[in-house]
């Protein structure tokens, strides 16, 4: 058994790592370019999505569509640099962590933080599902044999990001540090090569590789297509909020060392969102229908028409394809930490506040992995399904967050500067609620319902977990000393179905605990009774070695169960028993039989384990269940027991 200990064990350290103690938290903490890697995916990764969500919008306008990218680009960039403006502040402010969720419940009120949670818990799980969709789309686009797999592909990528973040959160810095330069260096490549071909050749630079043709007009430019291309952009601001919710990540001084790692993270992504832009103009690259045959994402087009399909064409989808699937990291960073303050507030059941063996919050890592592979089954892998709802989490989460600053200003006059940094985070709130409600009505059809549904109900479930644990401590709180009673008596009771090595066991132990011992035996009408009755061994087995201990003997009660059942004939006894004496309390000691291998164990059953719930569960007063387990020898020969109140068949 040792053995077989030690080689799980070594089993789970390959898997997840050797544990590490309370004491080596600095261990998991990381500087800047590992908290790129690690929480900037996801902004970062919209760079290849963003776009291309804007661009899905501008089809029905035909090449002219193309052009409208850039403008719309600018004004989501300016957008961003507000919000990111904030969130330095708010990294400042809260370096405990927790975002949106800490600030709007401390300076919003705990409704309004609810709602920022459940708008935070929404955008995240979104992230693992959008950006393993992307990721998969992208290499799809490199690889159409593969397109028949999509879904297996995605799946397949979310249970290994699992297992990497279970690990910790500095190996999955570590790892993700390489493909994370290898996307920025492949995209500005991109850039340069690209503005540096359109330089040299003039305004009719032909591609490498032309782009699909773009569909004839269908529509025409309207202050609501355009709305709603706004709309769809916003999503390449997601992400933005990761670093503020991990502060504690960060090494010492951690404040700094986060506000330098989200301003690194908004430049990249603001250079990479212009230069995408800037190139799709160029080349009249567009987005093609997401679910067609022939779909190519927008930076697959994009390194066609520029590189062509060469060796760093591949490099650079393989790149894409890491980092998009990747950016999901940034969600296990941050959903399990908003899941862990929710536990501690008593909004979440409290087994999210542990963390496993390597520090991680594992409990929401796993509840994390399973809602976005249900998410990525239901929307089949693909990404513009799941865009409205993305959107919609995350700027309600910005706005709720710069709301609630600006209240932190006004509640701390004291701080130097804060009249200024009420002004941004003010000015940060009112664009982003606009965006919001730009978003909500241009997507409300599309999908976007689906958010507007989902986070209130999940208000409303972390109340119903909050009042369940208030009614439980009202339910179990004392208010008086300890009530000492000397009148009650204890009643030993053992279930035996016939004697054996866990029958002993457990009679044993009652001994120990009273004087009356009651054997109960549960007889049933059965024509293979066997000779060797527990009533005829009981004189020989039982009531003589007691005598010979000068031990009060056990009594020995047999009851018929005409309906061959056990509980309720065992409950009846016990109510029996109870009423006989209102200050006595009874033990119920059952034998239970303790098989090492599951495939001998599933012989025997689950009875004991049937026995101690359904008593348990009775909601019967002054009835404790104690069980005694038994574990046979490893040798061959030796009795096996039968489960409690039974006998083997």
């Amino acid at each position: 058994m040792e053995h077989r200990a030690k080689r799980g064990r070594g089993v789970a350290d390959v898997l997840l790592g050797t544990p590490l103690k309370s004491t080596q938290e600095s261990h998991e903490q990381v500087g800047i370019l590992a908290g790129v890697a690690l929480l900037g995916l996801d902004a970062l990764s919209s760079a290849a999505y963003g776009p291309e969500a804007a661009l899905t919008v501008l089809r029905p306008l035909g090449p002219g569509g193309v052009w409208w990218l850039l403008p719309i680009t600018l004004s989501i960039v300016g957008l961003l640099m507000v919000v990111a403006s904030s969130y330095r502040q708010t990294i400042a402010a809260y370096p405990v962590g927790g975002g949106a969720y800490t600030v709007a419940r401390e300076n919003l009120g705990r409704r309004v933080g609810l709602l920022a949670a459940s708008a935070l818990l929404l955008d995240y799980l979104l992230n693992v599902a959008v950006g393993i969709s992307a990721g998969v789309g992208a290499i799809v686009s490199a690889f159409p044999r593969l397109q028949p797999y999509t879904l297996w592909l995605a799946l397949g990528l979310l249970a290994l990001l699992t297992l990497v973040n279970l690990r910790g959160a500095r190996e999955a810095g570590a790892l993700f540090l390489f493909p994370t330069a290898l996307f920025i260096g492949s995209l500005f490549a991109l850039i340069a090569v690209g503005v540096f071909r359109a330089l040299t050749e003039g305004a009719g630079v032909a591609p490498v590789v032309a782009p699909p043709p773009l569909p004839a007009p269908s529509a025409v430019v309207g202050v609501w297509l355009v709305l709603r291309t706004f709309a769809s952009g916003c999503t390449a601001m997601t992400g933005v909020e990761a670093v503020s919710n991990a502060v504690p990540v960060f090494r010492a001084p951690s404040v700094r060392r986060a506000r330098a790692t989200l301003t690194l993270i908004v430049a990249l992504l603001v250079l990479l969102l212009v230069g995408v832009s800037v190139l799709c103009r160029i080349f009249g690259v567009g987005a093609t229908a997401p679910s067609g045959p022939g779909y190519q994402s927008v930076l697959s087009q994009l390194l066609g028409a520029v590189m062509g399909r060469g060796a760093f064409y591949y490099v650079a989808m393989c790149s894409i394809l890491g980092v998009l699937a990747l950016s999901a990291n940034t969600s296990f960073a941050g959903f399990p930490r908003v899941c862990w303050l929710l536990a501690l507030d008593h909004y979440m059941p409290v087994a999210f506040v542990h963390r496993g063996r390597r520090l991680a919050y594992s409990r929401g890592i796993l509840l994390l992995s399973v809602l976005a592979g249900l998410l990525i089954l239901v929307t089949g892998a693909v990404t513009d399904r799941l865009i409205p709802l993305f959107a919609i989490g995350a700027l309600l989460a910005f706005t709720l967050s710069q709301a609630g600053m600006v209240l932190y200003w006004n509640r701390h006059p004291q701080l130097a500067g804060w009249q200024w940094r009420r002004l941004v985070n003010g000015l940060g709130a009112t664009m982003t609620g606009l965006a919001l409600g730009i978003v909500v009505v241009a997507k409300f059809t599309h999908g976007g319902w689906a958010a507007v549904a989902i986070i209130p109900s999940g208000v409303l479930l972390f109340n119903r977990i909050h009042a369940a644990y208030l009614r439980v401590r009202d339910q179990t709180s004392l208010h008086r000393p300890l009530r000492v009673d000397t009148q009650g008596r204890l009643v030993a009771v053992v279930p035996m179905g016939r004697w054996s090595h866990a029958s002993e066991a457990a009679l044993r132990f009652a001994l120990t605990l009273s004087p009356d011992v009651r054997v109960v035996h549960v007889r049933i009408d059965d024509a293979d009774e066997p000779e060797e009755t527990l009533e005829r061994q009981w004189p020989r087995f039982i009531e003589r070695p007691a005598h010979e201990a000068h031990l009060p003997p056990p009594r020995l009660e047999e009851v018929d169960s005409p309906y061959r059942g056990l509980m309720q004939p065992l409950r009846d006894y016990l109510d029996r028993l109870l009423a006989e004496d209102a200050h006595c309390t009874v033990v119920v000691v059952v034998p239970e039989l303790l098989e090492s291998r599951w495939y001998r164990a599933v012989l025997y059953g689950r009875r004991a384990e049937l026995v101690r719930s359904a008593l348990l569960l009775s909601g019967v007063q002054r009835v404790v269940v104690v069980s005694v387990p038994w574990f046979p020898p490893p040798t061959a020969g030796v009795e096996r027991d039968s489960e409690p109140g039974t006998r083997p068949d």
